[in-house]
Order: structure tokens, then C-alpha cells, then sequence
């Protein structure tokens, strides 16, 4: 089957049945969770709260009865947006980033969030997604490698039509209680010193940590708000985000069993 042509039929669809149902906010943020298959699992909030990636995972896992929530995607395959009213101008701004492998989403992208922007390729993905690893985790979840059609909410599910059949009636997703952990590095800037030092994390992690996980990085110069809501004053920073409470390791990384005793703690002090 030819994505890009899959990616304009659903979007037809999503037209032709008026989704999203709910107004879209003047402003906001909004994520998007695609599978390999194409399948998607989508989110938008007005108060921009920062805690959806591990929620989509879980409402994926429910929708096509995973064995657990789908952690490995959130790096290689999402999309994200933030839409604000610049202070100065009065007018609104909008920045779309995607992951490469759903670039290709763009049209469909545009259609969930009311947008008609040009979505940037969200390079520090390239690190994260090795297509051999990502390929490992097909026998686990086949069911992320196969088109379903499905366009889910977050909050209210809206499934497009397939074979000329009504979908079915939108029912609400309890929030989920997020399952493995979310990790953040904060970096000043991108060099070929927060390449080895995040190549680095992502294989202590796999080796030694050995349970489901994320970890996002995030520029302190492009993401200040990310920084100041996180209370990060140095770089780099690794935070573990979830499960709570939050820990924090400030400077080098290089004792991979005593930065996982730390990060995987259930209670400490911050380092």
C-alpha cells in the first residue's frame, strides 16, 4: 500500500465526516503518536500541559489490545505543535515538528490540528531510531505494523469510516496511569558532545535498565519553558520525569550503575 496516498484518503475521510467534532482552540499544543502501519493517536490541549506522550502509548496499547504500552514509538514515530499569540504582534505563531518517518502525515497532520503549516523534520530523532531495533519490536506488536484506519482522540476517540461503514460512536478514554519511565536531557545547544553523551544514555539504558522507557531531548534554547517548568538552572541535565518522585543528575554521565541506581530509586536525594 502507497503511504502517501493512504495519508490523503484518511484525510478525505476526516473532511468528509467534519473531524476533529470539537471546535479547535485559538491557541495550543497538540501531539501525535503514529504507528509503522499509519495508525495514529492524537492530543490537544489549550492549557499546554507537557504529560501526554506515556497517555497515548496507553491508549494505543487499549485500542489495538497490545500486550503494553508501545514506549519504543514516542522518539520515531510523533508529531508535535505549538500554536501561541506572540505578545508583541498579536499575531499567531505556529511551530509543527515531526519525526521523519511521518513526515509524510503532513496533510493528514494538518487536518487534525487546523493548520496549513510546512512541518520541520525533528532531527535529533535520527539518533533514536535505529530501523533494526525498531524492526525487533514487530513480533512483540504486530498489530502496530497493520493499517486499522484508526484516528484516535485523546479524551474522545473519532474512528474513520472504513468500507463505507459508520464508525462507531465516540466514547472518552479514562486517563492512564503511565507504565515505564520518561527520561530528559536537557543539553545547551547541539555539538558532537551531546551526540556521544546522548548515543551514551541510550545504551546504558537498553543495557543496564532493562524495563520500558523514553527519553526525550530537549534544547534549552529552543524549549525554555520545557526547562523552566522542569526547574533546570545547568546543562546537561538528566531528569527522570516518571515514575515520581523526579530525580536529577547534573554534569558527566560516565558511571553508568551508580546513575542507574539513582534514576531507578524509589526514593533519594537529588544528585
Amino acid at each position: 500500500m502507497d503511504r502517501y496516498r493512504s495519508a490523503s484518503s484518511r484525510t478525505a475521510k476526516l473532511i468528509r465526516t467534519g473531524s476533529p467534532s470539537n471546535p479547535l482552540p485559538q491557541v495550543f499544543k497538540g501531539i501525535a503518536l503514529f504507528t509503522p502501519g499509519g495508525d495514529l493517536v492524537y492530543c490537544i490541549d489549550e492549557q499546554k500541559q507537557s504529560r501526554w506522550h506515556l497517555h497515548l502509548c496507553a491508549a494505543l496499547q487499549e485500542a489495538l489490545g497490545l500486550s503494553e504500552p508501545p514506549h519504543f514509538l514516542v522518539p520515531c514515530y510523533s508529531a508535535t505543535i505549538d500554536r501561541w499569540l506572540d505578545p508583541h504582534t498579536q499575531q499567531l505563531q505556529t511551530v509543527a515538528e515531526a519525526c521523519p518517518f511521518v513526515l509524510k502525515y503532513q496533510s493528514l497532520l494538518n487536518a487534525l490540528f487546523g493548520t496549513d503549516v510546512v512541518w520541520q523534520a525533528i532531527d535529533r530523532a535520527k539518533e533514536l531510531c535505529d530501523p533494526d531495533l525498531l524492526i525487533a519490536y514487530r513480533q512483540q506488536f504486530p498489530q502496530l505494523w497493520q493499517d486499522h484506519d484508526l484516528v484516535l482522540r485523546y479524551e474522545q476517540s473519532i474512528v474513520a469510516p472504513r468500507n463505507g461503514i459508520d464508525p462507531p460512536q465516540a466514547v472518552a478514554i479514562e486517563p492512564a496511569a503511565p507504565q515505564g519511565y520518561v527520561f530528559r536531557l536537557f543539553v545547551s545547544g547541539q555539538s558532537a558532545a551531546t551526540e556521544q553523551t546522548l548515543q551514551h544514555l541510550h545504551q546504558m539504558l537498553e543495557n543496564l535498565l532493562r524495563q520500558p522507557y523514553t527519553l526525550q531531548l530537549v534544547d534549552v534554547h529552543k524549549h525554555p519553558d520545557q526547562a523552566e517548568r522542569d526547574q533546570v538552572t545547568a546543562t546537561p541535565t538528566l531528569l527522570r520525569a516518571w515514575p515520581h518522585p523526579v530525580r536529577r543528575i547534573v554534569g558527566e554521565f560516565e558511571d553508568a550503575h551508580r546513575i542507574l541506581q539513582i534514576l531507578a530509586a524509589a526514593d533519594g536525594r537529588e544528585a
